[in-house]
C-alpha cells in the first residue's frame, strides 16, 4: 500500500462526474437489497468504521450512501472523548457493547482507532503501549469476524490540508453549518502533516483480517461512489457464499 502522503486525495482527471454520479445511485440501491438480505437471514453482521480528520466526510458519508437504508436494520454510533468511567477501564471496553448483532448495520462516526490516533499525537502513551494496542484492535477484529461473522470495512477519508481548511472556513462563515465550528480543529489542521504520517503507521499495523480502504474525499461525489462501490463489491461476495 502506498504511503497517505502519495495517494490523490481527488478523483483521476478523466473521471466522468455524471456517470459516476449515476453509478452510485444505482449502487445505493444494491447496498438496500443487501441490507434486507441481511436482516432477513441474520447470518452475518456489518461493521463500518469512518475515519479521517475533522471536516473529512464523515457525517456527509452516512447521509448521503446510507439514505435509502431502512433503519430499523441500522444503528450509527459516534464516539467522544472517553467518559470517566469508560476511561477506568480497558481501551476496547466501551467499543464491544456497540458491535453489530447478526443482521445488524452498525455504522462507527470516529472509532476505537480514536484510542491509537488522539494518544499519538499527545505523546500520551509508550511506543511499546501503542503497539500493544495495534495487536489487540487486530485480536478484537478477528474475534468479530470468526465469532460472529461480522463484515468489517474500515474507511479512511482522505483529505487534502488544503481542503480540509477550507471546510473548516465554511463551518465558521455559515451559519447552518456553525453547529459543527470549533475553534480548536484549526490547529489540527496546522498539524495535518503528523495526523496523515500517524495514521499512515495505523493503517499500516491494523491492515490485517479487516483490510483499510484509503478513500479519496476531497470531492464528496466521488467519496461516495467508491465507499458505496466497495461496501456493495465487499457484501456480493460475502453475503453470496
Amino acid at each position: 500500500m502506498p504511503h497517505l502522503k502519495d495517494i490523490n486525495t481527488r478523483a483521476p482527471k478523466k473521471a466522468d462526474r455524471d456517470d459516476l454520479e449515476y453509478k452510485t445511485e444505482l449502487l445505493y440501491k444494491r447496498l438496500q437489497s443487501f441490507q434486507h438480505s441481511l436482516y432477513k437471514n441474520k447470518k452475518h453482521s456489518v461493521l463500518i468504521v469512518l475515519q479521517g480528520l475533522d471536516a473529512a466526510g464523515k457525517d456527509s458519508t452516512i447521509r448521503s450512501v446510507f439514505t435509502g437504508v431502512n433503519p430499523m436494520g441500522c444503528f450509527v454510533k459516534a464516539w467522544k472523548v472517553p467518559t470517566a468511567e469508560e476511561f477506568a477501564h480497558d481501551f476496547l471496553w466501551r467499543i464491544h457493547e456497540h458491535v453489530p448483532p447478526k443482521g445488524m448495520i452498525h455504522i462507527f462516526n470516529r472509532s476505537h482507532y480514536e484510542d491509537l490516533i488522539v494518544p499519538k499525537i499527545n505523546d500520551s502513551i509508550s511506543d511499546k503501549q501503542f503497539a500493544g494496542r495495534c495487536k489487540f484492535i487486530n485480536t478484537f477484529e478477528e474475534l468479530l469476524i470468526e465469532e460472529n461473522n461480522t463484515i468489517i470495512f474500515k474507511f479512511f477519508l482522505h483529505v487534502s490540508q488544503e481542503e480540509e481548511l477550507e471546510r473548516l472556513m465554511e463551518r465558521k462563515n455559515d451559519p447552518e453549518k456553525r453547529w459543527k465550528y470549533n475553534p480548536k480543529d484549526f490547529e489540527v489542521n496546522k498539524q495535518w502533516s503528523e495526523y496523515i504520517d500517524h495514521y499512515d503507521e495505523i493503517i499500516r499495523k491494523t491492515n490485517k483480517k479487516a483490510k483499510w480502504h484509503v478513500i479519496p474525499a476531497d470531492q464528496k461525489w466521488y467519496r461516495n461512489y467508491l465507499v458505496a462501490t466497495t461496501l456493495v463489491n465487499e457484501l456480493e461476495k460475502k453475503l453470496e457464499d
